[in-house]
């Protein structure tokens, strides 16, 4: 009987629902043997000691002592050697500096819409002064492309670089055939409505940079007019917009290396060496012309504009490597307006002159169609005058415009103008061969020409380095200071840092304030009163000094 009991109450026991389950796991220690502990510690030691500390190292050197233009010139050389040795290969990766243009193309139609906005809109409310700025802007555009014209034609004429040229068969134009067709004929509406799109998103999807710029344009002038409450909301929302983007920037910046290299590689081993040799005397006219406007042309305007040649080379290094291996404009426009920024151009001007040249100041692309046209003439025995030259000159300033943002798209428009001033149009074949290698240099110049045209609308309109650009660039360094150092408020302005100290007097908290020194740098120091030395109430190990100047010695 007890028996009986004694399991009736231990089952009930086993089903209380007041009774802890044992979750409890006994893992069973297993010992391994010595050889296994020691191989493992040797394994540990070997792989911190050849593995992952000289790795810690060489990656902080780097960090510390590298930036984008080594890495992007590094992609370059990279990028050669494997287009030279392996061409087969470098084909394989040509989707990988694809890849680096396309994400520019995300970007370019917010960036360009956000700035544009928030620069005529945000520091301007006379619609007049932007209407000044577009006429002083398309005027200078127009005479500095008349110049490369002229440049090329010249060029052209001297070094005659389509004599001897052996034209490929009538069989071998298809392709050349099917550009020129692209190719309409030139009218005033047609160039109206290249300004004018059908719709902003169209614009977009299309890259129509220039109708972008006018749908923007458009935009930020009804913003001015409007309610004040619905202009600070819009500018509130362009000016968030602009921030994000720059981010998006940063990012993509850090895969350029790799998108350039892959992009170099291809065009190097699809051409090979052996191109240079058969129409070296083209490509050398080319960049022999490009050089030349670069110091007849563009270094007086420096020296006339009175804009620092040493720093301005300087600020439009990065851009210029990238349109320079990328062969596309587009790809160097948000670090281009981020250089032209930090150069001494006010936003609203940055946001306006270089989208906008992007369709109407192409130096290089100009003399380039000059240059090429000429040199379709001269490989099929044509001698033409000096009229029929001035005639495609005026053709080739219409139709060249809008072509920036596609790379190579330059071709489409000298197919067409040879294609309508009856041309042979298997010259146009023969240069496709090289279109590449000729469509690097003229790119490069593109930016520079539009960079170099932001710092001279700047000065005209004397806001090169102004009050405007200052207090820019303050609040720009200010939120660049801020983002590395979130955990402290810093002031802006002296009022705020008054107002600060006297705030934080009363805990006896030192403040932080920004210093500005001579070379436009901002140093963040903890402010000290002169009277007595606080010590921080957290930290009773923090050092204290009596003055900044004894810190900075």
């Amino acid at each position: 009987m007890e028996k009986f009991k004694t399991a009736f109450t231990d089952k009930f026991k086993s089903s209380s629902p007041n009774k802890q389950p044992d979750l409890e796991v006994h893992e069973a220690k297993v010992d391994y043997p010595p050889w296994v502990k020691k191989l493992g510690r040797v394994s540990l030691l070997i792989w911190n000691t050849i593995l992952w500390h000289p790795f810690q190292r060489v990656w902080r050197f780097l960090n510390k002592w590298t930036n984008l233009t080594f890495w992007i010139f590094a992609g370059i050389f990279v990028g050669i050697l494997v287009g030279y040795f392996q061409p087969e290969f470098s084909q394989e990766i040509e989707p990988l500096g694809t890849a680096f243009i396309r994400m520019i193309k995300i970007i370019v139609v917010p960036l360009i819409f956000s700035t544009l906005v928030l620069g005529i809109a945000g520091h301007s409310e006379d619609i007049t002064t932007v209407g000044k700025l577009a006429i002083k802007t398309i005027i200078y555009f127009e005479v500095v492309t008349t110049f490369a014209l002229a440049v090329g034609l010249i060029m052209a004429n001297l070094v005659k670089p389509g004599v001897g040229v052996i034209l490929p068969g009538d069989s071998d134009n298809s392709d050349a055939s099917e550009l020129a067709s692209k190719n309409s004929d030139i009218t005033w509406h047609g160039e109206m409505f290249m300004i004018i799109p059908e719709n902003f998103f169209a614009a977009a999807v299309e890259d129509q940079i220039l109708g972008v710029v006018f749908c923007a344009a458009m935009f930020a002038c009804a913003a001015i007019k409007a309610d004040k409450k619905s202009r600070a909301v819009m500018l509130m929302i362009c000016e968030s917009l602009s921030q994000v983007i720059f981010k998006m920037v940063a990012l993509i910046m850090n895969y350029a290396p790799i998108g350039i290299g892959a992009s170099l590689a291809a065009t190097v081993g699809a051409n090979g060496i052996g191109v240079l040799g058969n129409l070296g005397k083209l490509i050398g006219a080319l960049y022999a012309s490009l050089v030349i406007f670069l110091v007849v042309i563009l270094f007086p305007v420096m020296l006339l504009c009175r804009v620092p040649i040493i720093g301005f080379f300087k600020s439009i290094g990065q851009p210029w490597l990238i349109a320079f291996s990328t062969s596309s404009s587009e790809s160097a426009l948000p670090k281009a307006m981020e250089r032209m920024r930090e150069f001494g151009c006010p936003n609203s001007l940055v946001s306006f002159v270089i989208p906008t040249g992007y369709s109407f100041n192409l130096d290089g692309t100009t003399l380039h169609l000059a240059l090429a046209s000429i040199f379709c003439a001269q490989a099929g025995g044509m001698n033409l005058s000096v009229a029929t030259q001035l005639s495609i000159m005026g053709t080739l300033m219409l139709s060249s415009k809008g072509v920036a943002a596609v790379p190579r798209a330059s071709l489409i428009v000298l197919a067409g103008t040879v294609a309508q001033y009856g041309l042979p149009i298997g010259a146009v074949t023969v240069i496709m061969g090289v279109d590449a290698i000729m469509d690097m240099g003229r790119t490069s110049i593109n930016v520079l020409g539009n960079c170099l045209a932001c710092c001279v609308m700047a000065r005209m309109e004397g806001s090169f380095r102004g009050a405007e650009w200052k207090v820019e660039e303050q609040a720009r360094r200010h939120k660049a200071a801020q983002d590395q150092d979130p955990g402290h408020v810093i002031p802006t302005t002296n009022d705020d840092k008054l107002s600060m100290d006297e705030k934080n007097s009363q805990h006896d908290i030192p403040t932080e304030v920004m210093v500005h020194d001579n070379k436009s740098d901002y140093i963040i120091e903890p402010y000290i009163d002169n009277t007595t030395t606080t010590t921080h109430p957290h930290n009773d190990e923090r050092p204290s000094t009596s003055s900044s100047d004894e810190r900075r010695k």
